[in-house]
């Protein structure tokens, strides 16, 4: 593409300017200084010694001071970030020299992924201590005159700089940069987590109005496409009609209806045992199969609930779903000992909940021992309610298994999991990742792994993604893993499908061997 003589011109004294007023001038002051005292050209030696390097930082210093100035606006109290007024400032100048310059610039939103996990988990305090470790690591895997925001909660924006390359693969470079920086570990609240995050991007072709705020809700609706597939995806955004952003606030009028109607249902996440490799249970999900949306997930949709005051009511299809599916599971021969069902603090509050899942069992033909009472762990560690012990002592002796849920972030006593008969703990995510290359999270997980094994209680690791974590996990001593290295969250029918293909294709290999002595 030919470039206008104006566009050229501009170019070229930019470079020009560059050249002469840049910082790496300075490299040829000692020699001009000598020069200029060779020839006895005392004044000059002196001037280019020291007046021309401070004349050079002053300028650097107001051209800093100027930069910073076109940015400056309302901050966000917790980052010290820019607002979204800002961001979509610096967009709209962008996209006015657009067509002066040649230079292009794109818009970019970012999320923590499950960040209400960790506020719940560790509190306001530590969730805004690590609300500033990733605006910092995200500021310091961009370049200096772009420019980061904070949106909402723990959702950033970027506005890109405005450059000659700003593609499809220069954006996905830059997301896979600023992943990079926030993956790695840090420390919240004492324990050592690695945190993950998606990114929706707008590529500046891709905008159809070229302005700051359609910009940003682009990059808005990839993320919330991104996230529909899991953690840390990357998606850009596409014009396509049948890709349509998530409006979590329009949700809470719809919630009832898709209760009632079928769209919330149950998925299911297989576990498999690293002794033998079969199938030792599953996880009920809730998922949102919206006719417009497509699939939401949990955290797009769970404030809806709240708000509508359905928490209940998801209980109860979540149960009713589990328990139907275990009933198909047992009648097609497919080999599913136990299905895990959250419980809210709500849930188990209830006197009548024994009662409750006994006639539950008995409706579907179901021994008790094949529903698993999963329970966070912070319920158990903060919870003295006594009404909770009695429901899960006499759902432990109905034959009710009971799993304490996302272990290790809520610091349950051992007199707790004595006191709520806890069967098995599902250790939390942030214990398991990269722990086939972290030395750290390996003593972490092993001192866990061993205080299950003195307890006399089986162990299930969450989120395993990869062969790495799931061999050295099996090595350790750990029961059953869960995560998508062994399957994502699916519907019943492809669930069905899948445990029927793992049985065929189990092979009758040897077990990995377990260390000893850990």
């Amino acid at each position: 593409m030919l470039q206008s003589p104006k566009l050229i011109v501009n170019h070229i004294a930019q470079t020009v300017r560059t050249a002469l007023f840049g910082p790496q001038i300075l490299a040829f002051a000692p020699a001009l200084a000598l020069l200029a005292y060779w020839f006895g050209l005392q004044a000059v030696a002196l001037f280019v010694a020291l007046v021309f390097p401070t004349l050079l930082i002053l300028v650097g210093v107001f051209n800093a001071s100027a930069r910073q100035a076109l940015r400056r606006g309302p901050t966000d109290p917790i980052t010290q970030l820019p607002t979204r007024d800002v961001l979509e400032a610096a967009l709209d100048r962008s996209f006015a020299l657009e067509a002066e310059t040649g230079l292009r610039s794109g818009a970019m939103v970012l999320e923590i992924d499950e960040f209400e996990h960790y506020l719940t988990q560790y509190g306001e305090l530590a969730a805004q201590k690590l609300l500033g470790t990733i605006a910092g690591r995200v500021s310091s895997a961009l370049r200096e005159l772009d420019t980061v925001a904070r949106l909402d909660k723990s959702v950033f924006a970027i506005a890109l700089s405005p450059a000659r390359r700003a593609d499809l693969e220069s954006m996905i470079q830059i997301a896979a940069r600023m992943q990079t920086a926030i993956s790695e570990p840090l420390m919240l609240d004492g324990l050592r987590i690695y945190v993950t995050a998606s990114v929706g991007f707008c590529v500046p072709k891709r905008a159809s109005e070229k302005n700051g705020r359609f910009c940003i809700e682009a990059a808005e609706a990839a993320l919330a496409e991104a996230q529909a597939t899991g953690i840390a995806a990357i998606r850009a955004y596409s014009a396509q009609p049948k890709r349509k952003r998530v409006m979590r606030a329009g949700l809470v009028g719809e919630v009832h209806g898709a209760l009632e109607g079928g769209q919330i249902k149950a998925w299911f996440q297989p576990q498999i045992s690293t002794d033998t490799g079969h199938v030792s249970g599953a996880e009920a999900l809730a998922r949102w199969e919206h006719p417009d949306h497509g699939i939401i997930l949990p955290g797009a949709f769970l404030p809806a609930i709240s708000a509508a005051g359905l928490t209940d009511r998801l209980g109860e299809v979540i149960l009713f779903n589990a328990l139907s599916a275990m009933h198909e599971w047992v009648d097609a021969g497919l080999h599913v000992p136990s299905v895990g069902v959250n419980f809210s603090t709500d849930d188990l509050s209830d006197p009548k909940l024994p009662d409750r899942i006994r006639w539950e069992l008995d409706r579907f033909e179901l021994t008790p021992d094949r529903l698993c009472i999963e329970v966070l762990e912070t319920v158990i560690a903060s919870n003295s309610n006594d009404i909770i012990a009695r429901n899960l002592a006499k759902l432990c002796e109905m034959g009710c298994k009971i799993d304490l849920d996302d272990f290790g972030t809520g610091h349950a006593s051992i007199a707790n999991i004595r006191r709520f008969y806890v069967n098995r703990i599902k250790i939390d995510r942030s214990f398991v990742t990269n722990v086939d290359r972290d030395r750290q999270q390996q003593q972490m997980l092993t001192a866990i792994l061993e205080m299950a094994s003195r307890l006399e209680i089986d162990t299930l690791a969450e989120g395993v993604e990869n062969a790495g974590e799931h061999t050295l996990l099996a090595q350790l001593g750990c029961n059953h893993v869960q995560g998508y290295h062994i399957a994502r969250p699916m519907t019943l029918r492809d669930t069905s499908l899948w445990l029927g293909k793992h049985s065929r294709d189990m092979p009758s290999g040897p077990e990995i061997p377990r260390k000893t002595g850990a």
